[in-house]
């Protein structure tokens, strides 16, 4: 029997209208009736972060991933029914029971098996390695994967003084999105390989607690907290040899990437990884000072926007780096 590969057939994103400097940002926190008013500027000397997207109030993490599904399905004129697999990926859900991905599949209108895959803003890049793993073992043909971060719902407005301000800047960040990505069998192979690797150890340094066995219930526990400093030490513990090893494995080197898409959390941060990881900076298409930390549709964003720049194209390469809290890491490498 011929080998199976997988390729990436398509990517969408779905960016709501709404938009939320972060000057607007200092003026809520400012307005929440605390009597603290937060250093004009901060967050954005910080971060480089200049604006982000707001999702509707009536709108759920599934409307992000299924708006964006539905202009991948147009824009691949690939037909709903045709979809084996629907994968939802994303940091964010709709509720704890049932997965995510039903509520997905039930605006879409589909009808095949479902599950979801969650692992924080790595969670369309494993997705992309379980379709990858899925196709290749012949399991299913056409996989959907969705995506729909909508952290803004997680925002701490009222904050009593600087260091609790400083603690949820990077609420202040994130930016909701929907993004979407089909991956198909093939005859010859799109996805070449990932590498993924983790420091669990570390999985205290971001978390967004509530809802789970640990807290059930209260709302201090509904907010986004991260240790910042620590996240970028378990980051340098862990080093790029993941990356270099699965480039090795693969036989390829950066300067072969026509893109490279890296997991963005802020702008300085995002200049620092690329020193410390030997990445061109030239192939990084920057995204998060327009459109904040989307989180795991971060990927796919700058995907599509090198793919609209036309800095990457059919038969380049492309290389999608993701940085993700509990904490972990990987690469996957593909050819358009």
């Amino acid at each position: 029997m011929p080998q199976i590969h997988a390729r990436l057939a398509g990517v969408a994103v779905h960016l709501p209208e709404t938009l939320r400097s972060t000057t607007d940002t200092e003026h809520r926190v400012a307005a929440a009736g605390t009597g603290f008013r937060p250093p004009p500027g901060l967050v954005h000397r910080l971060t480089g972060v200049e604006r982000l997207h707001v999702m509707p109030d009536d709108w759920q993490a599934s409307d992000l991933a299924a708006a964006a599904a539905r202009k991948l399905l147009a824009d691949t004129g690939t037909d709903a029914g045709t979809i084996d697999l629907l994968l939802f990926a994303a940091a964010s859900q709709d509720m704890i029971e049932p997965a995510t991905s039903h509520m997905v599949a039930d605006r879409l209108g589909l009808r095949c098996p479902v599950f979801d895959v969650k692992n924080a803003c790595n969670s369309v890049l494993n997705a992309l390695e379980t379709a990858h793993a899925l196709i290749a073992q012949g399991s299913y043909r056409r996989i959907l994967i969705a995506c729909g971060e909508s952290p803004s719902r997680a925002v701490r407005w009222a904050v009593p003084d600087l260091r609790s301000y400083l603690a949820s800047i990077p609420g202040y960040t994130l930016s909701d999105a929907g993004a979407a990505l089909l991956v198909e069998a093939s005859a010859e192979p799109g996805i070449l390989g990932c590498g993924f690797t983790a420091d669990s150890a570390s999985w205290n340094v971001g978390t967004l607690a509530s809802g789970g066995s640990a807290h059930p219930r209260g709302d201090e526990h509904t907010y986004f907290r991260l240790d910042g400093v620590g996240l970028r030490r378990a980051f340098e513990r862990l080093g790029p040899q993941i990356l270099d090893d699965t480039l090795d494995r693969l036989g390829v080197r950066w300067q072969d990437m026509a893109a490279i898409c890296v997991h963005q959390v802020s702008k300085p941060y995002l200049d620092q990884l690329a020193e410390r990881f030997g990445l061109p900076p030239d192939k990084i298409p920057l995204t998060v000072t327009e459109h904040g930390n989307a989180a795991s549709a971060s990927l796919p964003l700058q995907l599509v926007r090198a793919r609209e720049s036309g800095r990457a194209g059919v038969g380049d390469l492309v290389a999608l780096i993701g940085l993700a809290g509990g904490i972990s890491m990987g690469v996957s490498v593909i050819r358009l």
